[in-house]
């Protein structure tokens, strides 16, 4: 593949001037679109999740709708976790573990996996996309960071105080750590297994890592989550890390290796990228709650991020998932908006 013909999302990822940024949102298949949401009411969400076709149909969607630049695999964080040996319960409150790791002994509990064995359904679901998909819109794969997957393994749900997490990684450190490593080396196989069904770029989601202090992010979290980056690059494909909520900690960030650091909205990308060192590659960061307002100050914020953002390197994202209650058309209106920039 020339360069000319390489896939302008693909040469952001490689930190590349391009002549307009690529853009793709995440969670851009879900419940703002009406046509999910008709798929959505035949089955559950875990079904939907291991019946490949329906996958499959999903990730396409906003993809006929929007023409973004870039697929991503239409899955969840918690798929790889049910898969290592724990149970996994998903209600239309969000995810949750009925027997969580609560002691040192509970870490036994959790191991790696066949990732074609026990996750065949996600390399099929990749395998109909890319034949689906046209050459110029690659396909994201995906999964959890290890820090975050941990945190639904230990708490049990979706946390908010994250104090249960806390108090196993400050009681017990070496089980917290080996805990991590089991995580990290379960989804270094995966997201690799993804690779060769045909994912063309991952992108890892640190969604909580936010709330780990400095000394934390030093203990525990760079590790595994730096082993598991350098393994995915290893296979030749870019690897996009998305640590939402740290960016008081970019300056160690940087150190995980990525080749795209996602930003949340809370940091001017510009900044975000002076702040990691100059980073070859960048990815976001529109505030999600900007696409219930006016259109117009939405189309405002968009290009100022594309400003932002620069000409070389630069992924047009926003700094979260879209939300269920955003408006079709304004979506269509963020594209425009973004591709005219």
């Amino acid at each position: 593949m020339t360069a000319a013909s390489t896939p302008l999302f693909l040469r952001a990822c490689r930190g590349e001037a391009t002549p307009r940024a690529p853009i793709w949102i995440m969670r851009q298949a879900g419940r703002y679109l009406p046509e999910y949401r008709a798929v959505r009411e035949k089955v559950s969400f875990l079904e939907l999740c291991k019946t490949p076709a329906l996958a499959a149909e999903v990730t396409l969607q906003p993809l006929r709708r929007f023409g973004f630049d870039a697929a991503i695999l239409f899955s969840d964080l918690l798929v790889p976790l049910e898969a290592m040996g724990l149970e996994v319960q998903f209600t239309e409150k969000g995810p949750g573990l009925p027997a969580p790791v609560r002691t040192p002994a509970d870490v036994g509990r959790v191991a790696p996996f066949d990732p074609e064995a026990r996750t065949g359904f996600v390399m099929e679901t990749i395998r109909l996309v890319r034949k689906e998909l046209p050459a110029d819109v690659p396909l994201i794969g995906f999964a959890g960071a290890p820090f975050t997957v941990a945190t639904y393994a230990i708490e049990g749900k979706t946390g908010k105080t994250f104090g249960e997490t806390k108090k196993f990684f400050y009681q017990h450190p070496a089980e917290a750590r080996r805990l991590l490593a089991l995580i990290g080396e379960a989804t270094r196989d995966y997201l690799l297994a993804q690779v060769r069904a045909g994912a063309q770029a991952i992108q890892i989601f640190d969604s909580w890592v936010g709330v780990v202090s400095p000394d934390d992010w030093d203990d525990f979290v760079l590790e595994p989550t730096r082993a598991l980056v350098a393994a995915v690059r290893a296979s030749g494909v870019p690897v996009i890390y998305f640590p939402n909520g740290a960016t008081t900690i970019l300056d160690r960030v940087a150190k995980v290796g990525a080749d795209v650091v996602g930003i949340d909205w809370r940091l001017p990308i510009d900044e975000a990228r002076a702040r990691l060192g100059g980073a070859a590659a960048v990815q976001g960061n529109l505030d999600p709650s900007l696409l219930l307002g006016p259109v117009s100050v939405l189309e405002k914020r968009a290009v100022d991020v594309v400003r932002r953002g620069g000409k070389r390197g630069h992924i047009f994202n926003l700094g979260h998932g879209i939300t269920p209650e955003v408006p079709v058309d304004n979506v269509a209106a963020l594209v425009a908006a973004v591709r005219g920039a």
